[in-house]
């Protein structure tokens, strides 16, 4: 028995090897394609890279941003970090254990430490379940409440989230969108995370609702020392809740830095356009708003060289031909453009 235990903690020693421990997630080289299939055997004639080999890390009790137009890969890079999919490359660390490289059994034993929130919350809840056991059944699953204090273990993170013990019984048609969302977020807490993905979690909501669920995020995010991933398209949400900002595009990190330094000093083209496209709130403001020209390409056939090339107005010739480093512009600033080299 004591040999099983030291064997265990030698190998939980070389996963925590070359990690800072005050990051609580690690993304390095990520990529994560998916085959495409054609004719009548199925054969794989290309892949489409919805992530491209990036890399960022999320510090304990902050809230990392990443924004990016649809099809950039937001949401891929989300579902991949917590292993919903299985990466083509790279690596995942979370507390220096990497991800992928974990059995079932250990994946099963760390699930309830990553936690996702849905953009579309209707959808993400059972319809045939009341609230208790959408909120409870992965509670029951994991064994994190005894049974004789189960109802009052759920009736009280019912009340972190603002719901009330009456809505136990009632079922996901009978809420709000609001509410809905609340339900959510109530099943990812009651979990008892360190880690959870936003993915657009108040974009199918409306405004004054939308700020209700992001001063809800932060006041959890206070009491429990959360760590969030936040995917949104909406920037003035991602600046008023991320400490940091990763700007995606067609699968790349092409700029990465604190909210100050991405609002305050945007490098990347990509990143001037995106928002020069945020709305403010005085009508009589007047902004240089940069129109991008075309659509963003296919993930399965990107461009060469910078792949936003096709669409970026400072191009040069080395753009068309030559991938663009990543480099640190000013510390904590990263950004791939050939306008740093």
């Amino acid at each position: 028995m004591e040999e099983n235990v030291k064997v265990e903690h030698t190998m939980d020693m070389e996963k925590m090897l070359e990690h800072d421990k005050t990051n609580l997630l690690e993304v390095r080289g990520l990529k994560q394609y998916f085959p495409i299939k054609a004719g009548l055997l199925q054969r794989v004639v290309g892949n489409v890279k919805a992530v491209d080999g990036i890399s960022f890390n999320i510090k304990r009790g902050t809230t990392m941003g990443l924004v990016g137009e649809s099809g950039s890969g937001k949401t891929t890079v989300g579902k991949t970090i917590l292993r919903l999919n299985e990466k083509t490359a790279g690596d995942v660390l979370f507390n220096g254990i990497d991800i992928h490289a974990l059995s079932h059994e250990e994946l099963r034993k760390m699930r309830p430490k990553m936690q996702i929130i849905f953009q579309d919350p209707y959808s993400s809840l059972s319809p045939r379940l009341p609230v208790s056991e959408i909120i409870g059944e992965a509670v029951k699953e994991h064994g994190l409440s005894p049974e004789e204090g189960y109802e009052a273990y759920i009736d009280n993170i019912m009340k972190i989230c603002g719901l009330q013990p009456y809505h136990k019984s009632r079922y996901p048609h009978e809420f709000s969108g609001g509410q809905r969302q609340r339900i959510c977020i109530a099943r990812a807490l009651a979990l008892l995370p360190e880690f959870i993905v936003c993915d657009e979690p108040v974009s199918a909501l409306d405004v004054s609702i939308q700020a209700q669920i992001i001063n809800l995020l932060q006041e959890l995010q206070n009491e429990f020392e959360l760590t969030y991933l936040f995917i949104s398209h909406d920037l003035s949400v991602v600046e008023h809740i991320s400490d940091e900002v990763g700007v995606m595009y067609l699968g790349d990190l092409v700029e990465f830095g604190s909210k100050k330094q991405i609002f305050g000093n945007p490098l990347h083209p990509y990143t001037e356009a995106l928002l020069s496209a945020a709305p403010v709130p005085d009508p009589t403001a007047e902004k240089n708003r940069i129109i991008l020209e075309g659509s963003i390409p296919s993930p399965a056939n990107p461009p060469s060289g910078c792949k936003f090339h096709t669409r970026c107005w400072k191009r040069m010739d080395i753009c068309d031909k030559v991938i663009p480093d990543v480099r640190e512009v000013e510390p904590g600033h990263t950004v791939a453009c050939h306008l740093y080299n």
